[in-house]
């Protein structure tokens, strides 16, 4: 089974499911009245809540000192350190200007990115054409951009999941 974990600073709910998904979601009946901003790793069921949506950057650290350390990827170790940047700055980042200038450096990366790891193009074979790690990544970087930076624009977001990591830690 899966163990479903929303939390707060103040309350943590736990539910036991069968599934991981929409079926859990409806069943459990929580997430589904959930009107916040949900942080999670971007699993693409998440997507299907009516909410606004936070990708936790603790997940993308994860992945970028991977491509970095194992498959010596430059702009990984750029991201991270930009990504770090801004958490560490985060209440002097709130002017626009200073955002701007964090989400430009930000594409920069991404482009530089997307140069070193073209997506795989189709064998004419159907279904859906196998990527690596890194093209799944720049990619979810790319579309879900506002996502990844939704802790710079509410201060009240967190960079990561973590509470809801601690909380179900113990259980686990």
């Amino acid at each position: 089974g899966w163990l479903h974990v929303v939390a707060t600073d103040t309350l943590t709910w736990m539910g036991h499911h069968a599934k991981r998904g929409a079926v859990a979601f409806n069943e459990l009946g929580i997430l589904g009245k959930f009107k916040g901003t949900l942080i999670h790793d971007g699993w693409k069921p998440y997507r299907t809540l009516d909410c606004s949506h936070g990708l936790c950057n603790a997940h993308h650290l994860r992945e970028l000192t991977y491509l970095h350390e194992e498959h010596k990827q430059e702009w990984a170790k750029d991201m991270i350190d930009l990504l770090t940047h801004a958490n560490s700055q985060m209440q002097t980042l709130l002017s626009n200007h200073r955002v701007g200038h964090m989400r430009y450096a930000y594409e920069e990366i991404l482009n530089q990115a997307e140069i070193s790891n073209p997506p795989a193009i189709s064998s004419g074979k159907p279904g859906r054409v196998k990527q690596t790690k890194a093209v799944n990544l720049i990619r979810r970087l790319r579309e879900d951009a506002d996502d990844v930076w939704r802790f710079i624009t509410d201060p009240n977001i967190p960079f990561t999941n973590n509470l809801a990591e601690q909380a179900v830690r113990m259980p686990k």
